[in-house]
């Protein structure tokens, strides 16, 4: 499987919690991980203010990381769907 993906993450969003930043939900019996109800709130606002308004250089960083950590979150959604299809 090839992805745009760098390798590994230089860091996490500064704003992000150490605690309670992802779920886990079940689909057809396959764990998938989703950003918590904090963090899409976080995300939320960000692109409520980016359409009002400019954001801020850190800002801009901030949602530019959340995105980027959202592509891992789905590569590794996607890997475990294709696994659990290929178990079958």
């Amino acid at each position: 499987m090839t992805t745009n993906l760098p390798i590994k993450l230089n860091h996490l969003p500064n704003s992000l919690p150490l605690d309670g930043a992802i779920r886990i939900e079940l689909e057809e019996g396959v764990p998938i991980f989703r950003a918590s109800s904090l963090v899409q709130n976080r995300i939320e606002t960000l692109l409520a203010k980016q359409k009002e308004t400019a954001l801020t250089f850190e800002e801009e960083n901030e949602l530019d990381e959340y995105e980027e950590l959202d592509d891992y979150i789905s590569l590794v959604n996607r890997l475990i769907r294709n696994a659990s299809l290929n178990s079958k």
